[in-house]
């Protein structure tokens, strides 16, 4: 039985006590004059303004172990279960750096229970699906599965991470599976740059290091590299069991009480700090002239998930937006970036991101250039960097908020999107934020904060630049530093 759900309905006059921001009824027209829509179609406007949402709610508990069980029932016949643990890359050192993503390659090999045979028949016979992946902050294992199969969902996963046999053999093979996946990596030119930026941005730090770890590293990495891994980080305060789709909280529990509430309390110890990270404005040039296209990435420090400047640096984003030749629209388009960009085809493609961690984060944006327009289309981004910090207007940031909140609204269908909107808010803010709180704080954004907020953040800062291909037309270091202002 699905659980009730929360209706929350949210006035305009509501969210003006709550928020402090006014509105008004009352519009004037182009010459000053007000214009009256009648009573019945000001009635209508109210009623529409009306936030009405019918979410199911997110149910929180805390283990004795510290570990988090939350999940949300909308009474589907399918569930999305997983494990979100916080220990990705950003925990390793130099030594054993790429020991979380091989950990998340020997999940799936076998445990004392189960064969990797037995494990791959049981999953396939349940129809279900199981997965992992590895951040820099976050290691997760989850699976989708019918809803009926919950108990056995939360059995296996429970299984893999707390009983892997880690045969020598198995990993062996897997050294030669993940040098493979380096040399696919190695031909996306935005992943070797995304990689080149962190490099120079957060270097001599954890954050500068790559998620899959260097060759050496790989050869070299043994049983004990991973069983220490482990039993250093897969602590139960460190962990999170989400839940999404046709799930019971309280059947939930009780798996997580039966599963993990013993066998989390056995790894003793301090839970490791968090290791600092400094960002450091500097850049990455690996010039190939060869290549028929530069890749480009430029970037300033930004802020954490849950420093309040957050939600205002996402707008920005969202304001400068992406776009690529596909997109046709010319001058209609509604970034201004997008219209300069594609009346000069200046650019492929261009962008724009926000990358947040713990204590740091980093905005900017990743372009695809001709050789012969790079500068040029770099001019054009630091420009409109400044127009951010000085005369951005009250219409682009109000589209910039609508989208905002219709991406973050339309990447929630599905059970699988929402388990893991779950266990990546619980182990950033502790708790998930609702859907009307996300939207005010949006909301509360205004041309002034986008102003004041990049100004703080980008005019005059010193960026971290990385570019690839034939970027002879790139114009220096010291130079790019001072179209920042």
């Amino acid at each position: 039985m699905a659980a009730a759900a929360a209706r929350v309905v949210l006035s305009s006059a509501a969210r003006r006590r709550l928020w402090g921001f006014s509105e008004s009824f009352l519009i004037r027209g182009a010459a000053g004059r007000s214009l009256y829509f009648g009573e019945n179609r000001l009635r209508s406007t109210q009623a529409a303004t009306q936030v009405v949402l019918n979410v199911p709610e997110t149910r929180v508990t805390c283990l004795e172990s510290g570990l988090r069980v939350a999940s949300e029932d909308s009474g589907l016949s399918t569930c999305t279960v997983g494990l979100w643990i916080d220990a990705g890359s950003r925990y390793e050192n130099e030594k054993n750096n790429g020991t979380a993503h091989f950990l998340e390659h020997m999940a799936f090999k076998g445990t004392k229970k189960r064969s990797q045979l037995d494990l791959e028949l049981e999953i396939e016979n349940m129809g279900a699906h199981l997965n992992a992946y590895t951040s820099r902050e976050q290691t997760v294992y989850y699976a989708k599965a019918f809803s009926k199969d919950l108990p056995r969902a939360v059995e296996i996963l429970a299984d893999i991470i707390q009983n892997s046999t880690l045969g020598e053999a198995e990993i062996e093979r897997e050294r030669g599976v993940i040098l493979r996946e380096m040399q696919e990596v190695e031909t996306n030119l935005q992943e070797v740059v995304f990689d080149y930026l962190h490099a120079t941005a957060y270097q001599n730090t954890a954050l500068g290091r790559t998620i899959l770890g260097p060759t050496e590293n790989i050869k070299s990495i043994s049983r004990k590299d991973l069983v220490d891994y482990i039993t250093t980080h897969y602590k139960g305060p460190r962990i999170v069991l989400a839940a999404a789709g046709g799930v019971s909280h309280d059947e939930l529990l009780d798996l997580a009480k039966f599963h993990f509430g013993d066998s989390l309390c056995t790894h003793k110890g301090e839970i490791p700090a968090l290791p600092p990270c400094k960002f450091t404005g500097s850049e990455i040039r690996v010039r190939d002239d060869k290549m028929p296209l530069a890749h480009l990435a430029i970037a300033v420090e930004a802020v954490g998930w849950a420093h309040p400047d957050t939600i205002c640096l996402m707008v920005a984003n969202t304001l400068i937006g992406n776009w690529d030749r596909s997109f046709g629209g010319g001058m209609n388009l509604s970034s201004k970036l997008a219209q300069l960009t594609c009346h000069g085809n200046l650019c492929h493609s261009f962008q724009s991101f926000n990358t947040s961690y713990t204590d740091t984060g980093l905005w900017g944006l990743y372009m695809v250039c001709e050789p012969s327009t790079v500068a040029d289309m770099l001019h054009v981004v630091q420009k409109e960097w400044m127009r951010l910090c000085t005369s951005v207007t009250e219409s682009e940031v109000a589209r910039a908020r609508n989208l905002l909140k219709t991406n973050m609204l339309l990447q929630l269908d599905g059970s699988t999107p929402i388990c893991e909107d779950i266990g990546r808010q619980m182990l950033c803010y502790n708790r998930r934020i609702p859907i009307p709180e996300l939207e005010a704080r949006i909301d509360a954004v205004n041309a002034e904060t986008i102003r004041e907020v990049c100004t703080k953040y980008i005019y005059n800062r010193s960026p971290a630049i990385a570019a690839v291909g034939p970027i002879k037309q790139l114009p220096d270091f010291k130079q790019i530093h001072s179209n920042m202002c």
